[in-house]
């Protein structure tokens, strides 16, 4: 809402006259009131206040031809709904002037006992009387010569007070604006104005002007069509503002289910996470009371070594150095028995317990009242010099083929750490160049492994290395060698000939495997046979692998076939 449009209130206890006389700038009775285009009525005086602005005209506004990049059209805003009023060329003046509220400010001043309507005749009596025919007021003496005139002796005056109360309309003649002296009785329809008889003689000769009675119902019955055809537009944007409050209640009933259904969810998730964080410390002190205990029984074990190494050590010094020659044989043996016992005796020199107490704050920690919780306490530290290196893209690669290694994490006891999300640090880069071209995935199992994968596009020797916590684990750094051709396996990855050749006896297998009964290739247990799975082409155990070779023997091209079938 602009600033302008703040001072169109007008307080509801007035009456609906009243606020239809009073303008809603000014908040005071009407002063030679004027229609804006949006049909919006103010003060002249008002309006002619109101700021103006210039701005561009379009090529539609222009008159013809080209437009003229420099003309421009004076504007002001209305008020009460920011429409764009152009200013007249003549200047404000000429907006239409509201007759209709300039009679009801008539009829609202014959109510307040101090009015005065001064006389539209001689223009210094007040005005008494009014001539409905004439449609002037009248002083009493301009009242008495107008019924004494012939033209107008039969007109009909009635007292300015009977008028007041009435709704009905007070005529008053709307004189030319060109000829004062003459009253606006004809409509030239080919300027579409009101004009006087003077008008009609001069600037509208030759025109299509004709008396306001007479096209009056043509151009009534145009309004009220046009009127009719406006009037639907008010049900249904009445309608389409209940159908906004409607769904404006909705919206505000939905919040407030929302803001419920949000408040009692936060408040479950917060006793969850209590209940989750009351579990942890509860395993927390557990945990420190097992640790506190084990501490305490290897204390108390290690207490008792030191004491017995003390009692053994003090005996065996005061005897060598008081005892006789005879004193220290005759202990000798109970002496040499009882160190030969202590120096037996094994006990750890690190605690058996450590501090390796963590909190993993992004692992998942389960259900607690139904929300999925996060945050766990492992026991086991990671010891990078236990965690392992494992598969075959280590040592060898191919160019353009993926390659995988794996990564085992142990903790100090060797033990496999059963969860991920430990940082890692990995890098393969060429030897010849020193450039690391190689773009490594990482893969984590969430079980304390982690899988690798590479893809070499350069064949040469690599390095790589694998670092935790800044330091490289078992095998790091380690060399592959990546060759330019990658052979693929010809045969069938099979346990052996005889199950992938349903009994055949010609079959051969790159294992070099035997069976008994003239079978040429390999079986279950039989001389030759690998013990597992491997590739029927070259032997290899490993299923993706290069291929190292192939048996040359149309018998194996009858193991493909029959396979197939």
């Amino acid at each position: 809402m602009s600033a302008s449009q703040e001072n169109t209130f007008v307080p509801s206890s007035e009456s609906p006259r009243s606020c239809r006389t009073k303008c809603s700038i000014c908040k005071n009775t009407y002063t030679d009131p004027r229609i804006l285009p949006c049909l919006h009525t103010f003060c002249l005086d008002c309006v002619r206040g109101l700021q103006q602005f210039s701005i561009p005209r379009t090529q539609r506004e222009g008159e013809s031809g080209s437009l003229d990049c420099t003309e421009s059209r004076i504007c002001i805003l209305c008020p009460a709904c920011d429409y764009e009023v152009n200013v007249p060329a003549a200047g404000l003046r000429e907006l239409t002037g509201n007759h209709l509220i300039q009679n009801e400010v008539f009829l609202e001043s014959l109510k307040r006992p101090d009015y005065r309507i001064v006389c539209d005749l001689c223009n210094d009596g007040n005005a008494e009387r009014r001539c409905h025919v004439c449609s002037t007021n009248l002083c009493d003496f301009c009242s008495e010569a107008h019924r004494r005139q012939k033209m107008t002796a039969s007109h009909n005056t009635v007292a300015l007070t009977d008028l007041q109360g009435r709704n009905e309309r007070v005529n008053k003649s709307i004189m030319c604006f060109v000829h004062p002296a003459e009253e606006l009785r004809l409509f030239c329809e080919t300027c579409d104005c009101l004009v006087c008889r003077d008008c009609c003689m001069v600037d509208h000769r030759d025109h299509n002007c004709d008396f306001v009675a007479n096209v009056i119902n043509k151009y009534g019955s145009f309004i009220r069509q046009l009127l009719k055809q406006t009037q639907p537009h008010i049900a249904g944007l009445q309608e389409t503002l209940q159908k906004i409050a409607d769904t404006r209640q909705l919206v505000q009933k939905r919040l407030r289910t929302l803001t419920g259904e949000i408040n009692k969810f936060t408040e479950d998730y917060i006793k969850a996470l209590e209940k989750h964080r009351s579990s942890l410390l509860k395993e927390l002190e557990e945990l420190r009371i097992q640790k506190e205990n084990s501490l305490n029984l290897q204390q108390i074990q290690l207490q008792q070594i030191l004491a017995d190494m003390k009692t053994g050590v003090d005996f065996t010094e005061h005897l060598l150095t008081n005892g006789s020659p005879v004193e220290i044989l005759l202990t000798k043996r109970v002496v040499v028995n009882r160190l030969k016992l202590l120096n037996k005796t094994s006990y750890s020199t690190q605690p058996r317990e450590d501090d390796g107490i963590q909190f993993q704050q992004q692992e998942r920690a389960g259900q607690c009242n139904g929300f999925e919780v996060f945050g766990i306490i492992v026991t086991k530290t990671l010891d990078p010099s236990k965690c392992l290196l494992q598969g075959e893209g280590l040592r060898v690669a191919w160019q353009d083929q993926p390659s995988v290694f794996v990564l085992v994490c142990n903790d100090q006891s060797g033990q496999q750490i059963g969860r991920g999300g430990e940082s890692i640090q990995v890098s393969i880069y060429n030897k010849k160049n020193k450039e690391c071209t190689l773009k490594t995935i990482l893969h984590d199992n969430h079980d304390g492994t982690y899988q690798f994968t590479y893809t070499p596009r350069v064949s040469g020797l690599y390095e790589g290395y694998v670092c935790m916590k800044g330091q490289h684990v078992q095998g790091s750094p380690f060399s592959i060698t990546v060759t330019s051709k990658y052979r693929k396996h010809t045969g069938i990855f099979h346990c052996c000939t005889f199950c992938s050749s349903v009994g055949q006896k010609d079959v051969r297998c790159g294992c070099g495997g035997t069976m008994l009964g003239g079978y040429q290739g390999c079986g279950h247990g039989h001389k030759g046979h690998p013990g597992q799975p491997h590739w029927s082409c070259c032997g290899k155990l490993t299923e993706h692998s290069e291929c190292s070779g192939t048996i040359n023997s149309n018998s194996y091209q009858n193991l493909v076939r029959t396979v197939a079938l």
